[in-house]
């Protein structure tokens, strides 16, 4: 199927790894020039060598908000515009601290309303106008991650949903994608598969596919959604976990 996103203009928060890094590669396959940010200069260099000239990285904070704003600014000027913006970077926050609450507030909730109202402007002038936040399912269901993250990944999914409806006669989609646990080299499950193995062999059980997800399978609804071929969808929840929680959204 052709998504019809040949030379679209594509930012991604986060970038270098895990669902972020798939994200934008699989813009990229689908002809999109994609910018991306990361906190660690060496990781933003390496992977705009290895995408190749159609990515284009930047060292941003999504935490500080003059400089994500600035850094949508640079993309839209750079780029000529946007079209696709996607809100994937996370302070995975989990333990119940007053420091963990302010992090996930500041970066996950406030690091997307900042980025959604710094593009707006160019995402009106978009034919293809839309953003996408990507949640969890812990925002879906009480978890392990029950507290910060967990309840902000569910403002995320409420925000969301609102602006699908307040954009909706600007020409503008906004959904959701809530990935189950996803397992990548470094990423969170790695590290908890190898310090607590106990926990890691408990959450694996409970997928009835017999796996965790990968990058790419979150990252395949992302294009989706965003692509023209998906012009109706907005305001939708798109929660891609192999059938792991058992909820009934109506």
């Amino acid at each position: 199927m052709d998504l019809q996103l040949t030379g679209s203009r594509v930012l991604v928060t986060g970038g270098t790894r895990g669902i972020g890094r798939a994200i934008v590669e699989s813009f990229l396959a689908e002809g999109a020039d994609v910018a991306f940010c990361a906190r660690s200069k060496e990781e933003v260099t390496a992977t705009e060598a290895a995408l190749g000239e159609h990515a284009h990285g930047a060292v941003v904070d999504v935490g500080d908000g003059a400089g994500l704003i600035a850094w949508v600014g640079q993309v839209a000027e750079q780029l000529g515009g946007l079209d696709v913006v996607v809100s994937n970077v996370s302070a995975l926050a989990i333990e119940d601290t007053e420091a963990n609450w302010e992090a996930s507030l500041n970066v996950d909730v406030m690091g997307t309303v900042r980025l959604v109202k710094a593009a707006l402007p160019h995402l009106e002038a978009s034919d293809n106008g839309n953003v996408i936040a990507i949640s969890s399912v812990s925002a879906r269901e009480v978890d392990f991650a029950a507290g910060p993250y967990g309840t902000a990944k569910a403002a995320l999914v409420h925000y969301m949903s609102g602006l699908a409806f307040q954009l909706a006669g600007n020409g503008v989609r906004a959904n959701t994608v809530s990935p189950g646990n996803t397992f990548f080299a470094g990423g969170v499950w790695d590290n908890i598969q190898q310090g607590m193995p106990e926990f890691f062999g408990e959450a694996m059980a409970l997928n009835p596919t017999g796996r965790m997800g990968a990058p790419q399978d979150t990252a395949s609804a992302v294009v989706f959604l965003a692509s023209p071929v998906s012009s109706r969808t907005s305001g939708a929840h798109l929660v891609v976990d192999g059938a792991l929680t058992r909820g009934v959204q109506l």
